[in-house]
């Protein structure tokens, strides 16, 4: 078992003016990033269909407020998975932050932890898991720490990344299970991103390349690593720690991982990077929602970019989000004081939404909150 390595505090940065939304975050953190870089962060599959898709579909629907509604007392607070939270945010798993800032995932763990928000990361984080995991515990009101998975193809490695972050105080592991390959994106291969020296998986080092032939196939090549239903069952029976699966878009997968007793589903089409044309979350959302029909809570990312997104998604059946792409525009522009005003700001606009439309919590965020 790895020792965790001493985490850094990160250095206070003045946040820069003029930052009063997301939409300026990611417009600033245009000019601070490189070309290959913002091809990675910001860019989709395909034609990028699906993206745009994600952002239009919150921005189409309606809220239809209700008015002289009692808000004393009213607050953002939600239950999920046994733990009480201070409100619906998580910071989604995001790949190779030190690309974006030097402080890379350590300063999103502390901004996250500061604004109370949930942690989810990436297996290819840039960062040692424990050095993530002890920024973030150095929090009392922080939200909860969850590891993102890929299932590697040797299984000794996966079930001792597992073992490590038991040890360091995850306390799930998110599978991610919309990826046995990576989308076609465009604006990669147009900007030759590769990454930049210094910058590496580095929880994946050790493990030893897949054996292939050079004459196999494609499928024969996928067929040997992707993840399938038993394996889902394999992670459950080496762990203590709930399983959550990322990535379902169909009601009958929701169906079946309900059957297989997960811990919690992510509703995502990765943020538009995988498969082009898939259906955007939001107009997903409630098929999930009906399907499991209260059996496993429902997570939901894509395109979330404001809190009357969030009400949104609170009103058709997620009981939180996960914010991915403004966080690494907000680490890009000021390291971790980024990120929390990125979380802060959609917390401030949730409860702002929260209050116009008399919701004084947000169980009271119910479908007929949306006008149909």
């Amino acid at each position: 078992m790895k020792a965790a390595s001493p985490a850094p505090v990160p250095a206070l940065e003045t946040l820069p003016s003029g930052l009063v939304n997301l939409a300026d975050h990611e417009a600033l953190a245009r000019t601070r990033l490189d070309d290959g870089a913002w091809a990675y962060f910001s860019g989709g599959a395909g034609d990028e269909i699906t993206m745009r898709a994600n952002r239009d579909a919150w921005d189409t629907l309606q809220l239809l407020p209700r008015v002289l509604q009692p808000l004393a007392g009213g607050h953002t607070r939600i239950e999920l998975l046994g733990r009480t939270l201070h409100h619906p945010l998580l910071v989604a798993p995001m790949a190779h932050q030190r690309m974006a800032h030097p402080d890379g995932e350590v300063a999103t763990a502390h901004a996250a932890a500061s604004q109370g928000a949930g942690l989810v990361l990436s297996t290819q984080a840039s960062v040692p898991i424990e050095t993530v995991a002890q920024a973030f515990g150095a929090y009392a009101e922080r939200g909860p720490l969850w590891l993102q998975l890929y299932l590697q193809h040797d299984r000794g490695f996966t079930r001792e990344l597992v073992g490590r972050a038991e040890q360091a105080g995850y306390e799930a592991l998110v599978l991610t299970v919309d990826a046995p390959v990576n989308g076609v994106r465009d604006r990669e291969r147009r900007a030759g991103f590769k990454l930049p020296p210094g910058v590496s998986a580095v929880n994946l080092s050790g493990l030893a390349p897949r054996a292939t032939s050079p004459d196999a196939h494609f499928f024969e090549r996928l067929s040997a690593h992707s993840a399938t239903w038993d394996d889902v069952q394999w992670l459950q029976s080496i762990t203590r720690l709930p399983v959550i699966l990322k990535g379902v878009m169909h009601p009958q997968d929701a169906r079946q991982a309900a059957a297989l007793q997960l811990a919690a589903l992510i509703v995502s089409n990765h943020g538009g990077r995988t498969l082009d044309t898939t259906p955007a979350t939001a107009a997903v959302l409630p098929r999930m929602a009906q399907a499991v029909a209260g059996d496993l809570p429902l997570l939901v990312d894509g395109g979330i970019r404001r809190g009357t997104d969030v009400l949104k998604a609170v009103a058709l059946g997620a009981s939180a989000v996960l914010i991915g792409r403004p966080c690494l525009y907000g680490l890009a522009n000021a390291g971790a004081l980024g990120v929390a005003h990125v979380l802060r700001l959609l917390r401030d606009e949730l409860e702002i939404a929260m209050a116009l439309t008399g919701c004084a919590t947000l169980d009271q965020a119910r479908p007929d909150l949306l006008f149909s």
